[in-house]
Order: structure tokens, then C-alpha cells, then sequence
């Protein structure tokens, strides 16, 4: 399978319009495509800069001449959990056309989306590539080759892969902040790069403080990876 990610700007994509206009994010947790009617259903989570900035990027979404269905499933704060049903974009064709297929989720924000998409061969992927440059504007960021082999170890082990990114979710802002500086500043390198006195003067906080930030933040991944590593095949 060839995998490419790509950075893409679609001209006719509501999704696209609505963040080119105001500062909100989409990401798609959910899709489905209506092959009879050539639609797209998605499930998103719209996240704005403030709560006007996702009122406003909501109203301009649902407003959009590509938008064949619309419905705001929750909602609190900035945040919205949305359904959606569009008409097929040109890209969207383009790689249809070519046996081409989603293989993750999409995310859009300040006017661009990244898509990864899969090809069984690689004439179908630069054929694709080549027709996507007629219409519209893109950069592929990441194309790989992606083995049997590695496909069957991605899919057993996708649930480890959740335990980790569950890990991650679990972390305050503090603790998340305070283990990507001591990992950037050389803290856990040796000899250190960094000391707790260097951590704490970076927050503004006591020793002791950062301390217990850093013990809570490493706990909590440790124990993740612990999990991560059960679940291995």
C-alpha cells in the first residue's frame, strides 16, 4: 500500500471556507461515503477560538452552498460535536476516481486540511497526484510504502496505540507542559542539561512544586506504557 499524507486546499470544501473565514479547527472523527448520491457524512468536533469565533464559524458552515445536511449534536464552551452531509469536492472525486481511499482522520484549520490517503499501486497514486495538481493546490508531507507485514503489526497493536494516546490525554496542561520542557531542556539526559532549579525558575514556581508536577506527569505515562506493553503482540 502506498500512504500519503498531504496538506490540501480545496476550493470547494465547506470545511476549508468556514476556517479560511474565522479561527475554528474541524476534525473528523467519523465518515461515511454515500456512494448512490455522492455525498460525504461526517462526524466532527469543531473547536474555536473562543465561544464567538465557534458561533460564527457554525453559522457560516451550515449557511455553505456545498452543505446538504447539517445538525449540532453537543456543544460546551468552544467546543462542538457536529453531523454533517456534503456534496463530493473535486478532490474528493479525484481520488475516488483512482481506487484511492482514506486511511485516517482528517484534520482542518486556517484554510487547509491534512488528508491521509491509500493507493494499492503506485500508478494510481502519481496518476492521482498529477490530477489533483490541475485543480488544486497541495503538498505531500509524507508518502511511504507501507508492507504486509507492517500493516499486520499497525492493526494488532492499534490498541496499544490508544492505551498511549489515552496516556497522554490523562495529563493536566501543567503536567504536559512541565515534561515537554524538561524533555526539550535536557533534564533526563546525563549528565542533565537542566536542573529542577532550571524547571522552576521556567514556571515560576517552587522546586518542590515542579517536582511533584514532573513525578505526576511520569507516573501517569509509566503506567500507560506499562499497559501499552500488555497489550503488544
Amino acid at each position: 500500500m502506498i500512504d500519503i499524507t498531504m496538506d490540501m486546499e480545496q476550493y470547494d470544501c465547506p470545511f476549508i471556507d468556514t476556517t479560511d473565514d474565522h479561527a475554528v479547527g474541524f476534525s473528523a472523527i467519523q465518515w461515511d461515503f454515500d456512494r448512490v448520491n455522492d455525498r460525504l457524512e461526517t462526524r466532527m468536533m469543531v473547536e474555536g477560538e473562543s465561544r464567538g469565533a465557534l458561533s460564527d464559524g457554525l453559522s457560516t458552515l451550515r449557511d455553505h452552498e456545498n452543505m446538504h445536511d447539517y445538525a449540532l449534536l453537543t456543544r460546551r464552551d468552544n467546543v462542538a460535536h457536529i453531523r454533517t452531509v456534503i456534496g463530493e469536492t473535486d478532490a474528493m472525486e479525484t481520488v475516488r476516481d483512482n481506487d484511492g481511499y482514506i486511511t485516517g482522520p482528517f484534520h482542518i484549520e486556517e484554510g487547509s486540511e491534512v488528508w491521509h490517503v491509500g493507493f494499492d499501486g503506485i500508478k494510481e497514486t502519481d496518476t492521482t497526484l498529477s490530477e489533483l495538481d490541475r485543480g488544486n493546490e497541495y503538498e505531500v508531507i509524507d508518502r511511504k510504502n507501507t508492507e504486509l507485514p507492517q500493516m499486520q503489526d499497525f492493526v494488532q497493536n492499534a490498541g496499544a496505540a490508544m492505551t498511549l494516546i489515552e496516556g497522554c490525554r490523562d495529563l493536566s496542561d501543567v503536567e504536559r507542559e512541565t515534561l515537554e520542557t524538561a524533555v526539550s531542556d535536557g533534564y533526563f539526559e546525563n549528565p542533565r542539561g537542566a536542573t529542577l532549579g532550571h524547571l522552576a525558575d521556567e514556571f515560576d514556581v517552587s522546586k518542590p512544586a515542579v517536582s511533584k508536577n514532573l513525578r505526576r506527569g511520569q507516573q501517569k505515562m509509566i503506567q500507560r506504557v506499562v499497559e501499552a506493553l500488555d497489550e503488544l503482540e
